[in-house]
């Protein structure tokens, strides 16, 4: 309504607007999902799956003495909560062994004559090695080591053997940090970045490709082409991955000449190991534009799915450190996989018999959510 030259206010052209509004989001299911899903995931991850403090570490044990006081100190070591002694291995090459491939987080080493020195007052040493890749997943763990051979003084040296619990402590434990000793944030920051850009680039660009050409009513043209869906999914990949792998060689240069973090592996392999992640990505941004019915819908979904890969991946937050519903989670997503293997290639020099566990889940989230995007697409088709 206009009065003197101007328009008021109308409540009933407002309030009928607000309406419109309030039906345009109860039909979009995806929005709506999101208005609801995401304050519940947020919650979820960040009050029970986020742990910056990560207990029970997997631990193996390499005994060449087995006596009261070893036993003693491998129980304090449960006790405190910070590892969990998950096997006995035979030699230092198979704790080594283990210790690159990650199955295990430290690897506790007894000398043969450990029982005889500490009876002779000696003060024998206990070596302990860790994974120190993560810093932030070894580091109280580590600090909690100084205080076991007190433990172990005061509950296993009584009566004759009182003298050797007094002062200092009755035998050393002996830290070694591999394949990050000066426990460098960047070493282990900067080759997960590698895993977050490309993720987030990645299923950024394929999940509009499908519903750009909805949205410009190209659609049409292409469901008219005697082409098969297996065709159009890997020719709408193709493209993007010579952009993975220009993103994945402009973060190897940064890493290396920028922040200096050390390469012991093979260039071929960390390109073929990048090349796999790169298409498990595109696979999922495929299937994500073949379920959103506009590129709005598209960001959202891969909003959705990018939440969960850079907190339960063991990017931000040590891994290990989270609840076994979320691990089961994070050993869905494939940046979790890859996480592990670049930064096995650069800071361990790991090879194929290594990076073997993680390679294989990746190659098969790449088949079923391909498979998962053929389906959708045929749906499109009818």
């Amino acid at each position: 309504m206009k009065r003197n030259g101007r328009f008021t206010f109308s409540f009933d052209r407002w309030w009928g607007i607000v309406l419109k509004e309030f039906l345009q989001l109860r039909r979009d299911r995806v929005t709506f999902g999101m208005i609801v899903g995401l304050p519940i995931m947020q919650l979820l991850l960040f009050g029970f799956a986020i742990n910056t403090d990560p207990r029970h570490l997997p631990t193996a044990v390499i005994a060449a003495d087995q006596s009261e006081f070893t036993r003693s100190f491998l129980a304090s070591m449960e006790n405190s909560t910070y590892f969990k002694l998950v096997g006995t291995l035979p030699n230092e090459d198979a704790g080594r062994e283990a210790l690159m491939k990650g199955t295990v987080q430290f690897v506790v080493s007894i000398p043969p004559d450990f029982t005889r020195k500490l009876l002779r007052g000696e003060r024998p040493a206990l070596l302990v090695e860790a994974d120190a890749t993560d810093p932030s997943a070894t580091g109280a763990a580590i600090a909690a080591l100084a205080q076991l051979p007190f433990t172990v003084a005061r509950v296993d040296m009584k009566g004759s053997l009182a003298p050797l619990a007094g002062g200092k402590a009755p035998f050393d434990v002996q830290v070694q940090r591999l394949y990050n000793p000066e426990g460098i944030t960047q070493y282990n920051i900067i080759p997960g970045l590698m895993g977050v850009i490309l993720t987030m680039t990645m299923v950024m660009m394929t999940g509009l490709a499908m519903t750009r050409e909805r949205e410009r009513g190209t659609m049409e043209n292409l469901l008219a082409t005697p082409v098969k869906p297996i065709e159009v999914m890997t020719g709408k990949i193709i493209p993007y991955i010579f952009i993975g792998l220009i993103q994945s060689t402009i973060v190897l240069i940064a890493a290396r000449w920028v922040f200096q973090v050390p390469f012991f592996g093979s260039v071929v392999i960390l390109y073929m190991a990048a090349l796999l992640f790169i298409a498990a990505n595109l696979t999922v941004g495929i299937t994500l534009s073949s379920l959103a019915q506009n590129q709005l819908q598209a960001m959202q979904l891969t909003f959705f799915y990018f939440l969960p890969n850079i907190l339960l991946s063991g990017f931000m937050f040590p891994f290990a450190g989270m609840p076994g519903w979320a691990q089961a989670i994070g050993n869905i997503l494939p940046m979790t996989y890859f996480h592990r293997i670049i930064r096995g290639i650069l800071l361990k020099g790991n090879g194929w018999t290594e990076l073997w566990p993680n390679v294989w889940p990746m190659a098969l989230f790449i088949v079923v959510v391909m498979a998962v995007a053929v389906r959708f697409y045929r749906r499109t088709l009818d």
